[in-house]
């Protein structure tokens, strides 16, 4: 039963978070006068499929992880030759046509939506889902721990963590994940004094919360507004923090999962409730689009970086060289798909 509802939840977070990007991708060619041949929820053969009047194919798959969008002419990108030498007919709608500061709209679409709907998410839990926040008062400091030895003791407040303000427990955690190879300053309240302290990089601080001190928050229209794009830059900026930390070799790469994580993930948020589903959408939204920005060319993000290179350099990217790219990129993303997914085997079956 399980089993089933973890394959559910995946098909439809990942069905939600790549059909919003998609969707970032479609729009922006639309309104750029791009033609969009094809819009597929899923990938492999058609089950369902019809056109709009505009003559854009929708589908929906066989296999329904993830989606796509084929955008006329965008896979010439790098073949110029090829491009010069169609037909003025031909070139109407080509995304080639399109100005590059256009192109750079259409790239950029799909990770914008995502950080949109990351941060439309968050409002609306913020707004319609008051809960006990457990607030950042320290209970307890461990002896002989970080914060023992920094001087934290039981009733200070954390307020603040490397400048950032700090309003709940879950705030305080994601901050010493951000600090996990460094030096943190705090200032916390003690009394009606600031009190700043330094706590150096360890696997934990030694802080336990005082449970007895949590808030009931229920935001407005326009407070969880801001509640939504603070939790929005949260998370997005522990995401770039970690994945810089497993890039450098500072975090294990051991974390990274595969589709099987998302559905384990996913299948207990699905079955907790609609407010824990929609947090999971929403953080694999960003994760998604933190992703999508790295500089790999297979990536929106490298199509980005190469769009900025060419209107620096006054030159266009082409020829076998950016082939060779371009497969290195896939390499990579093959070699990180098979990552993952050796590290979900290894968790489950040992």
């Amino acid at each position: 039963m399980h089993t089933i509802v973890a394959v559910i939840a995946l098909m439809v977070v990942l069905g939600v978070v790549v059909f919003i990007h998609e969707l970032g991708h479609f729009f922006a060619a639309r309104a750029s006068g791009v033609r969009v041949d094809k819009f597929s929820i899923g990938f492999g053969p058609a089950i369902i499929k019809w056109h709009d009047r505009h003559g854009t194919q929708w589908q929906i798959a066989c296999l329904p992880l993830g989606g796509y969008v084929s955008i006329y002419g965008q896979e010439m990108m790098f073949d110029r030759k090829a491009y010069a030498e169609l037909p003025a007919d031909k070139k109407v709608g080509h995304y080639l046509t399109a100005p590059a500061w256009k192109q750079f709209i259409i790239v950029a679409a799909g990770v914008t939506m995502n950080f949109v709907l990351a941060w439309f998410i968050y409002s609306g839990i913020a707004m319609f889902h008051p809960k006990n926040v457990q607030l950042p008062v320290v209970g307890q400091v461990i002896q002989e721990s970080v914060a023992f030895k920094a001087g934290v003791k039981p009733g200070d407040t954390i307020v603040r963590i490397d400048g950032e303000k700090i309003t709940n427990w879950g705030e305080l955690i994601i901050a010493k994940e951000i600090a996990s190879n460094r030096n943190a300053n705090v200032i916390v309240v003690r009394g009606e004094k600031l009190v700043n302290v330094e706590l150096s990089p360890a696997e934990r601080w030694g802080l336990i919360a005082d449970g007895s001190k949590t808030e009931l928050r229920k935001k407005g229209f326009f407070g969880g507004l801001l509640t939504g794009a603070r939790e929005t830059y949260y998370q997005s900026k522990t995401l770039v923090v970690v994945l810089k930390q497993i890039i450098t070799g500072e975090r294990s790469s051991k974390q990274l999962g595969s589709f099987i994580t998302i559905a384990q993930v996913s299948g207990k948020a699905m079955e907790a409730g609609i407010f824990a589903l929609l947090s999971i959408i929403a953080l694999l939204s960003l994760n998604l689009a933190v992703i999508n920005l790295l500089p790999l060319p297979v990536l929106d993000g490298g199509y980005l970086l190469i769009l900025v290179i060419e209107g620096i350099t006054r030159r266009k990217l082409q020829g076998r060289a950016m082939e060779y790219v371009i497969i290195a990129g896939w390499v990579l993303i093959a070699g990180l798909f098979i990552l993952t997914m050796w590290n979900d085997l290894v968790r489950v079956f040992g």
